[in-house]
């Protein structure tokens, strides 16, 4: 199966709200080509970072064709779909039009913290649901479990349409395994914006962002010399966007990102519950940071 189309950088679009809290259609098209504008490779709806838990099916398929029909036809979309009840997951595929989608993006599911095997079972269940590529999501930060090298090999090797995984443990050791014993075309891509350049350094295949949002040019440079091996230019670009990204997560993804984004007149800085805006120190903090790295 194609995989080449989700490497380099892919952004965990964020969904724009309006002071009503409801979804603002008109940023999202204006999101969408800042984007498409700054060079991303390809763009993620309804991701975590896009409050996904906070939006019913039908916030969810408006964002989707917004999206789809601003970008028209120019970049590679990918969808989230994901839980923690695996038969609702499935009926999913079932409930949202995916005729323009490139590829399914799901989190291992959260909170009742599922076996290795029940993990597994979870996924299979999903690759049988779907033609569509499905794109691995193992963030137990958020999840409470981790999704082990040896269940990702697993996955990987035993079904067609899992094509990569979105890794956002924290552990490069962890990373590096699935990277050295993979199949050849599945992709290992990463979850963390700040451990991007080792990542791809180690094998990796890209990031899927959510600093790129706000940054999408110097963090698809930077993205684009660490896949060149350009190690000097990628590592000083890493290390001029480094300072932000600890800021972005302070207080709460996405609050960070829909600061900046305020900042550079892409939308407004509403947020959902029960997630609420950063503090007046971080927004100065933010704004400050951002500046200064598009100064360069």
């Amino acid at each position: 199966m194609e995989t080449n189309k989700f490497k380099g950088l892919g952004v965990a679009m964020v969904t724009p709200f309006d002071q009503k809290g409801a979804v603002d259609v008109e940023a999202l098209k204006k999101l969408t080509t800042f984007l498409i504008d700054g060079g991303v490779d390809y763009l993620v709806v309804q991701g975590t970072t896009g409050e996904s838990p906070t939006l019913t099916k039908a916030e969810k398929q408006l964002c989707l064709d917004t999206v789809v029909a601003t970008n028209n036809n120019r970049l590679p979309i990918v969808f989230g779909i994901g839980g923690n009840n695996t038969m609702a997951v499935v009926e999913d595929f079932t409930s949202y039009d995916l005729s323009r989608v490139d590829g399914i993006l799901s989190a291992s599911p959260y909170y009742n913290k599922p076996t290795q095997a029940g993990i597994y079972a979870h996924y299979k269940a999903i690759a049988e649901a779907t033609k569509l590529p499905i794109i691995l999501y193992n963030v137990p930060g958020r999840t409470a479990s981790n999704v082990l090298p040896e269940t990702t090999l697993k996955l990987a090797n035993d079904f067609e349409n899992i094509i990569a995984v979105k890794e956002a443990s924290g552990s490069m050791e962890q990373i590096m395994t699935i990277i050295k014993d993979k199949p050849e075309n599945f992709l290992v891509i990463s979850g963390d914006d700040a451990l991007t350049l080792p990542i791809i350094a180690a094998g990796g295949d890209g990031v899927i962002s959510v600093v790129g949002n706000g940054l999408p040019t110097p963090f698809k440079e930077m993205v684009k010399a660490s896949l060149n091996n350009e190690i000097v230019k990628a590592r000083k670009l890493h290390y001029i966007i480094l300072p932000i990204i600890d800021h972005l997560f302070a207080e709460g993804n996405p609050g960070g990102i829909k600061e900046v984004l305020k900042h550079l007149n892409i939308m407004e800085n509403y947020v959902r519950l029960p997630l609420i805006p950063v503090s007046k120190e971080r927004q100065q903090t933010l704004v400050q940071l951002t500046d200064q790295i598009n100064a360069n």
